[in-house]
């Protein structure tokens, strides 16, 4: 049940002063609320920054006589605080505070220094002194550690050396927000700060190596980036150098297409290296490995239903990826692929003839070889894209496609995916886009050409690896002639 008070008769608005009409509950000039005026609170600052309004008890603020300034604009004497009898909001005297002040500034007094000026009265009487007091503002001697000048802080300023190299520093075990530099990361890559998503290891990978180099990125449009590559080295059993890139391209309808890609490269990098020394031929190393990285992907899909219950959001079918790969050792060049990745042949002489070495596992494809289409028609169709080769358990059947190449000049291999290669499809359009000085600088290459993706939208994952191959020239001849 609600009650009703009757309003104490008032002679003015406490809010615009303006007399109120008998029986208002709102003041009619500013609308200020009549029925409960709350009394003033006790006006207590830890400094006195206003005069405060004179009143008739005991606590009348006394104002000592001001000498006035005369005509040569001299200023009146300014009082201290221990001109004025009184106590600060933690009821200390504020004489015996003037008194403290005054011997911490003794050794600066002495150096040239005058004693800080305290503006403003204080209310005479009040509590007795407390144990704790509220500090002042007494800017004494800057760096001090009792007089800093500043008021005690809850927490660390992040102005001082210790708090900023704190938050410089990676949390043990973790790693330091991007966005707000003092965050830890957790481990789904969201800082615990300001919760901003942390850029992943393989949004952006770059990888340089003697004369082979890669670069991958998520791309414009992708939440992750679902390519990886891998790029090596080794010698033949005759001591000459033997140079490998694998690119691969996750199936992104697929689940966890970023692992098998990964798991792809891995498997078929390291199938070569273990069988090139050994003195297989190139061509058959690179079938072992588009096996071996066959197998690697169908290992995924053994993983335990239970295992991705915390992504409601991946699809459930069996993780895939395609693959392309090039060896270069002694005088040949090997390509494999399985899927729509692809190698370039780009000479050093740009006058001379460009070539595409693979050829898609894809529909488009599929329409061209059968004659049903030119390839302009079928690569505008909405289904180019759709492949009909990949590594993965629902694979149809495992074809590895292999060729080897002699080259009779130097030139650049490109080994990419759909991402670049969208952007630049002819070989003519790849060796346009591939910068000049690409052979002698393969990495700063591979950073154009994945710039001209970018450039060019985005839309997908984008990896290359550039191979250079340096040959003597033998003579006229087509760019490149198979084995």
């Amino acid at each position: 049940m609600s009650q009703s008070h009757q309003q104490p008769a008032l002679s003015k608005c406490p809010g615009c002063d303006e007399p109120p009409a008998a029986g208002d509950l709102f003041c009619g000039a500013c609308g200020y609320d009549l029925s409960a005026v709350p009394a003033r609170p006790g006006d207590r600052p830890t400094m006195a920054i206003t005069v405060p309004p004179a009143s008739s008890g005991s606590e009348a603020v006394r104002w000592p006589a001001a000498a006035e300034t005369d005509s040569s604009d001299v200023p009146a004497p300014v009082h201290r605080p221990s001109d004025l009898p009184g106590t600060d909001s933690g009821g200390r005297p504020l004489a015996e505070q003037e008194q403290q002040r005054e011997q911490a500034q003794e050794p600066s007094a002495a150096a040239g220094r005058g004693a800080p000026v305290g503006p403003g009265p204080e209310l005479v009487g009040g509590p007795e002194p407390s144990a704790v007091p509220v500090r002042h503002d007494d800017r004494a001697e800057p760096g001090g550690a009792e007089h800093s000048g500043d008021f005690a802080l809850a927490a660390p300023d992040p102005r001082t050396a210790e708090h900023a190299a704190a938050a410089a520093a990676p949390a043990a075990g973790g790693k330091v927000c991007v966005a707000c530099r003092s965050g830890r990361v957790d481990p789904d890559g969201y800082c615990e700060n300001c919760g901003h998503a942390q850029p992943r290891e393989r949004d952006h990978m770059e990888q340089e190596l003697g004369s082979v180099a890669a670069v991958s990125d998520r791309g414009l449009r992708h939440h992750r980036n679902e390519d990886s590559f891998a790029v090596s080295s080794t010698a033949l059993p005759d001591g000459s150098p033997a140079v490998v890139a694998i690119v691969c391209d996750g199936v992104s309808s697929a689940s966890r297409p970023d692992e098998a890609s990964a798991a792809a490269a891995n498997a078929a990098n390291e199938s070569l290296l273990a069988s090139l020394p050994r003195g297989t031929h190139p061509q058959q190393a690179m079938h072992e490995a588009i096996v071996a990285a066959s197998e690697a992907v169908n290992a995924l899909a053994q993983e335990p239903a239970g295992a991705m219950e915390h992504d409601a959001h991946r699809h459930q079918n069996a993780p895939a990826c395609t693959l392309v790969g090039a060896v270069m050792a002694g005088e040949l060049l090997i390509v494999g692929w399985v899927g729509d990745s692809r190698v370039y042949w780009v000479p050093e002489d740009r006058s001379r003839p460009t070539a595409r070495l693979t050829e898609d596992d894809s529909w488009a494809a599929q329409m061209v070889a059968a004659g049903l289409m030119n390839e302009a028609e079928a690569y505008a169709d909405e289904r180019a894209h759709a492949i009909t080769g990949w590594l993965g358990a629902d694979a149809y059947e495992l074809e590895p496609h292999t060729a080897a190449f002699k080259p009779d000049r130097p030139g650049l291999v490109v080994v990419c995916t759909d991402g670049l290669w969208n952007y630049a499809e002819s070989a003519e359009e790849m060796a346009a886009a591939v910068p000049a000085d690409a052979q002698e600088h393969p990495l700063r290459g591979a950073q154009v050409l994945v710039g001209h993706a970018l450039d060019g939208g985005g839309h997908d994952n984008v990896t290359v690896a550039l191979l250079p191959f340096a040959v003597r020239p033998q003579g006229a001849g087509s760019a490149c002639e198979t084995v």
